[in-house]
């Protein structure tokens, strides 16, 4: 999509911090970290969520999910970490491109909410 946020980071229209990329996926630090490691982690085609999994491969997908725990062991996150999504406006999305944050370095909490 041309006006998409996300779809410009990965044209290198608006600047960000690349942790990981290949030829489907791209990585990057949010500008409003959660966590000592907050990492996106986007697919290069633009899927608005995971409501939109049907406009993507399963190559695509299983892309996403290898470069998160690529990004985690990047990041020396051997305690652990979490992996979110946000879909649609009640659960916060506030971008339409799929991502997932990698979250860690440091103990989380047990809620999610």
């Amino acid at each position: 999509m041309e006006n998409c946020l996300f779809c410009r980071i990965v044209r290198g229209e608006i600047p960000s911090t690349k942790v990981y990329e290949n030829d489907q996926v791209y990585a990057f630090r949010d500008i409003n970290p959660q966590a000592p490691v907050h990492v996106l982690v986007i697919p290069k085609k633009h899927i608005s969520s995971i409501d939109g999994i049907d406009e993507a491969s399963d190559t695509d997908l299983a892309a996403c999910l290898r470069a998160v725990r690529h990004v985690a062991a990047q990041e020396k996150l051997t305690g652990g970490y979490r992996v979110i999504s946000n879909c649609g406006p009640d659960a916060c999305q506030t971008v339409p491109h799929l991502h997932f944050h990698v979250l860690g370095g440091a103990q989380m909490t047990e809620k999610m909410a």
